[in-house]
């Protein structure tokens, strides 16, 4: 059975709902055809992720998640997402969008990775603004 897990590790995150939002994501990698195990989700602070991303990645610059595949060859998907809140706040500040929906929209963008997704191409990321948007609203549409 497939597991989903929200922790803390320098902020907190007060989310209502959690429990169908994990469910949600667990649906994802069946829609995608992905076997699950297990994956967690990390909130932290930009600092705290500005550190993963200089130690493990060699990057130098804040970013607003980073996920790390664990998977071992030829098992289900088992991986960490480190989901920076203060990049996300500041991102839905700028897009002038609910801090809900930004924050959505980044845990869906870290499952898809682990799907297999990438954004490095203009074609990748096409595609991935269009599955971070077919999630979007599939999840809006199970909230009414």
């Amino acid at each position: 059975m497939a597991t989903v897990s929200f922790r803390s590790a320098d902020r907190t995150l007060n989310l209502p709902g959690k429990t169908g939002l994990k469910n949600f994501i667990a649906g994802l990698f069946k829609r995608e055809q992905t076997s699950l195990a297990s994956l967690t989700y990390v909130f932290c602070s930009d600092d705290y992720l500005l550190r993963i991303n200089q130690d493990f990645l060699q990057h130098d610059y804040y970013t607003d998640i980073i996920s790390f595949d664990l998977t071992e060859p030829g098992g289900k998907k088992e991986a960490e997402i480190y989901v920076s809140l203060d990049r996300v706040k500041d991102n839905a500040r700028t897009l002038g969008i609910p801090f809900r929906t930004e924050l959505y929209r980044v845990l869906f963008h870290g499952a898809l990775h682990i799907c297999g997704y990438k954004d490095k191409k203009k074609s990748e990321i096409a595609l991935m603004r269009e599955k971070e948007e077919q999630y979007l609203r599939l999840f809006d549409k199970r909230l009414r």
